[in-house]
């Protein structure tokens, strides 16, 4: 047994229509739970080594760490290969272990316990003394082990391929990054010196100087970043939540603009979620691979040296930030939202215009048929049956003066398929001029946090 100490917007409504019927596609995503080292060359063979990890980490229970090593040109597992792997975070080595697997897929157990020690079970070979499992014995790593988020650095080299004996100098060492999912909780004073709770789960590493400044109603936080270009060819994306209290209406807003490093971010990096928790607003920071590269670029352009880190800033804007966008739970269909004036008041018309589109490719569809619902309280205050024949189209509603607060607006029967989704607002002019935006779509619930939906183009500004 090998012990290894822990270190570690009548033309006004035209225009909006018309607006609304450019195909859109939503930008969402986590963290990953897996990274592929591709085009490693041994020896004049090309292979790919993949490294897996779950996302998450309870505190105890066993997990599992799965490596596949796959040749490139034979699209088939390498055979008895042997690693040596060394796994850091924080900049400090949690192990560095040879291990070996005869069908390139080697798996490691991985338990969590309050041990000071880490400690691997499992059977060693004679030549290097590599770990290798069996199915009476696997492999086995316990102790302190991913007992914190944040980032996690796998350094891989490749000593052994098809031959058990065949000892590879020199193969170079190769890196893999994965993100165990960190939570952390802030106390901060609103504006009136009262204690606001905000948390930040981060997909990437560790969240810290994190402020919110009830004066200029923004959110600052840091987190540590490679802008070398090799770090950023093999990150799909960077995802941060910021949760605050639904009730904390001093930040509540239609709307927030994002920066990271003082470099305004692209209107889809920064989403509003009002439905997967049901106390909590979640706003998420979603940057993709070609963000980052656009975010290094303008700070290439200032001359001065890279920075060490990512700042973000989150900061209210007045802005709804139109279209709003639900899907039906089965995903088939997407509806655009909007409504003109913005100003949502008792006693005035509002024309709610939406376009109904292909869940899947974001197209307008033609010729569909719906119900468009209004609710309060759960009841119906106005119900219209109509056909989108382009994709887009426009209701219109004059609310009274006993008819604010919450209110549903639903679109039922969507394509005669019996599907529907919703959205949310309040009239409540009591508020200021602007209708606050409540989202709270369970439905495009799924999109957001279930399936990793990532866009088939990006949205720019």
């Amino acid at each position: 047994m090998n012990k290894i100490i822990l270190s570690l917007s009548k033309f006004g409504i035209f225009a909006l229509t018309i607006s609304l019927l450019i195909p859109i596609s939503s930008v969402y995503g986590h963290g990953f739970g897996i990274d592929t080292i591709s085009s490693v060359d041994v020896e004049g063979k090309k292979i790919s080594i993949s490294v897996e990890t779950p996302m998450f980490f309870e505190p105890t229970g066993e997990k599992q760490i799965t490596i596949t090593v796959t040749e490139t040109e034979a699209k088939e597992q390498a055979k008895n290969v042997t690693l040596l792997i060394g796994l850091f975070h924080e900049n400090k080595m949690i192990f560095r272990n040879y291990f070996f697997t005869p069908d390139g897929v080697l798996t490691i157990k991985i338990n969590p316990t309050q041990d000071d020690e880490i400690m691997i079970h499992g059977e060693q070979d004679s030549l290097l003394g590599a770990w290798h499992g069996t199915e009476e014995n696997p492999i086995v790593i316990s102790g302190p082990i991913f007992d914190s988020g944040g980032l996690y650095n796998f350094e891989i080299e490749v000593r052994t391929i098809d031959e058990p004996t065949n000892i590879i100098e020199n193969s170079g060492v190769y890196n893999a990054d994965l993100t165990i999912v960190d939570t952390t909780n802030f106390l901060q004073k609103d504006v009136e010196n009262q204690d606001i709770e905000f948390k930040i789960k981060s997909y990437f590493d560790n969240i810290s100087n994190f402020q919110y400044d009830p004066i200029s109603q923004q959110i600052t936080f840091e987190m540590p970043f490679d802008w070398s270009e090799k770090k950023i060819s093999h990150i799909p994306v960077v995802h941060e939540e910021v949760h605050f209290p639904k009730s904390f209406s001093e930040f509540f807003s239609p709307s927030y603009t994002g920066t990271a490093n003082g470099i305004e971010l692209f209107k889809a990096s920064v989403t509003v979620d009002d439905y997967s928790v049901e106390d909590e607003r979640i706003v998420h920071f979603v940057l993709l691979q070609d963000h980052l590269r656009f975010i290094k670029n303008q700070l290439e352009k200032s001359g001065k040296p890279l920075p060490n880190s990512i700042i973000f800033t989150l900061t209210k804007s007045e802005n709804p930030g139109f279209p709003l966008t639900a899907f039906t739970k089965s995903e088939d269909f997407q509806v655009n939202l909007s409504w003109d004036p913005i100003e949502i008041m008792p006693g005035q018309n509002t024309n709610f215009i939406f376009t109904i589109r292909d869940g899947k490719t974001g197209e307008p569809i033609r010729n569909s048929a719906y119900t468009f619902v209004i609710l309060q309280n759960d009841l119906e205050i106005y119900k219209s049956t109509g056909v989108a024949q382009v994709g887009g189209e426009f209701e219109k509603y004059t609310f009274s003066e006993d008819q604010t607060g919450p209110t549903i607006i639903k679109f039922e029967n969507i394509k005669n398929s019996g599907q529907e989704t919703s959205f949310g607002i309040v009239v409540a002019p009591e508020f200021g001029t602007i209708a606050i935006i409540i989202l709270f779509s369970m439905l495009l619930t799924v999109v957001l946090i279930s399936r990793n939906y990532f866009p088939k183009n990006l949205i720019s500004n």
